[in-house]
């Protein structure tokens, strides 16, 4: 980990800086990802399964008995605490939904907007070393509740062509329509492009590593939406001298162990608690049992002292955070400040693994500093705004004379007869 005691701020841009591999060097391998399932499709995948994650698979379609085998795969326990957290995560989405308001901005003219789901939506899990069940909820739960028809979802395999249980069940129970097994930047091209078996969808969920993060702005070229460019996490931890050691070592780590591309960044006024969270950090790291790729992530991390709350909060707007915990008493002085953050966390008690999997607030969320000008996924994400209008023979008398003269203006004539020839009847 980088140590830091009262940077300057002609510091912070290096400071700020994510980890990140070549760009050219990963869109080589995009570009060559994509041709191969545009030409072989359902086959390219098989044997991306085979190079990429040691999977043989015959089929790459998640079939109903494969379900069905999931669910006596997985514990009761676990069973209620997913069906606990999707209604959290239902509650807080629906929420989001708001009726329709028709506005008469000129007597005559009325404008209203309504809400249309976007009819096919692609979700990607990340598997692996940590197969993402929670996002299979944090997607498909208001992908559901927006009305989108067809929610396809796509998550690699296990060395022996499987996926994991808690992600087949929690398909399962947020209606998910169908399940692949293929994942990386393979199955962004896949759900981009469409193959024999795997339908080409209108727009791309979910996280995932940088290859997966550049797929999934190349398929853009291809008329496919996203939600956001969503790859490694990050968390940054602004503590004062109330916040618990122990706690903003847990969070850190927390993150630290999604992957080796990861980031951690923590800030405190306290040289107390600076120095007792980096020793806490050394204390829990050594009982992980993926303290390897914490370890590997906290080589990218950044410990900073500050002198003032206010500078920290600079920083972390500079920073723009995925995720962002104010370890400090008197956080509500400070809301007002946060610019830039995927998500807010706030209090001692407030870790953000609440965030992840149960709170109700959506865990998929921009990252490499794009919170700057993205929000995270919520029920918006999955629908398009349509706008309407009304003109009664009152609305446009009304009117006309301000949009023939604009019309004039601009010199189009023909927008301009629109409405003379309207007027004139």
């Amino acid at each position: 980990m980088k140590i830091y005691r009262y940077p300057t701020k002609d510091t912070w841009a290096d400071l700020i800086e994510r980890p990140v591999l070549k760009q050219e060097e990963i869109s080589g391998i995009i570009k060559e990802i994509f041709q191969e399932v545009a030409k072989n499709g359902d086959r390219a995948l098989i044997e991306f399964n085979k190079r990429f994650d040691k999977a043989e698979t015959g089929s790459i379609a998640v079939t109903p008995s494969e379900i069905e085998e999931a669910e006596n795969r997985i514990s009761d326990d676990l069973k209620q605490a997913i069906r606990e957290a999707r209604e959290n995560i239902a509650q807080f989405h629906a929420a989001q939904d708001q009726e329709i308001r028709k506005i008469e901005t000129t007597r005559g003219v009325v404008c209203w907007r309504e809400n249309r789901a976007v009819e096919k939506v692609g979700i990607y899990i990340p598997g692996g070393t940590a197969p993402l069940f929670s996002t299979v909820l944090m997607l498909a739960v208001p992908a559901n509740l927006a009305g989108c028809k067809e929610i396809i979802l796509c998550t690699p395999p296990d060395k022996n062509g499987k996926i994991n249980p808690a992600i087949l069940y929690a398909a399962k129970i947020c209606g998910v329509s169908r399940i692949f097994k293929t994942g990386g930047a393979q199955a962004i091209a896949a759900m981009s492009l469409g193959t024999e078996s795997i339908p080409e969808v209108y727009k791309i969920f979910g996280p995932g590593n940088q290859f997966v993060v550049a797929a999934k702005e190349y398929a853009q070229r291809f008329g496919v939406a996203i939600d956001m460019p969503a790859g490694p996490s990050e968390v940054l931890v602004i503590a004062d001298e109330n916040a618990v050691p122990e706690f903003c070592a847990a969070d850190l780590l927390s993150q630290a162990e999604h992957g080796n591309d990861s980031q951690v960044i923590f800030i405190t006024t306290d040289l107390e608690v600076f120095n007792e969270t980096i020793e806490a950090v050394d204390r829990q790291l050594k009982d992980l049992p993926r303290n390897e790729m914490a370890s590997k992530s906290l080589e990218n991390s950044s410990f900073i002292l500050t002198d003032t709350i206010d500078a920290a909060m600079e920083f972390s707007n500079l920073y723009a955070p995925e995720h962002l915990i104010l370890a400090i008493e008197n956080f509500d002085q400070y809301t007002a400040q946060v610019r830039n953050a995927g998500s807010v966390f706030l209090g001692n008690y407030s870790c953000e693994s609440a965030g992840d999997y149960a709170s109700g607030t959506n865990h998929t969320l921009p990252t490499n500093g794009f919170a700057k000008n993205y929000s995270g996924v919520s029920l918006d994400s999955f629908v398009k705004k349509i706008t309407f209008q009304h003109l009664s023979r009152e609305g446009l008398q009304n009117l006309g004379k301000t949009i023939e003269l604009m019309a004039e203006a601009e010199g189009l004539f023909a927008h301009k007869n629109a409405v003379s020839i309207r007027l004139r009847s």
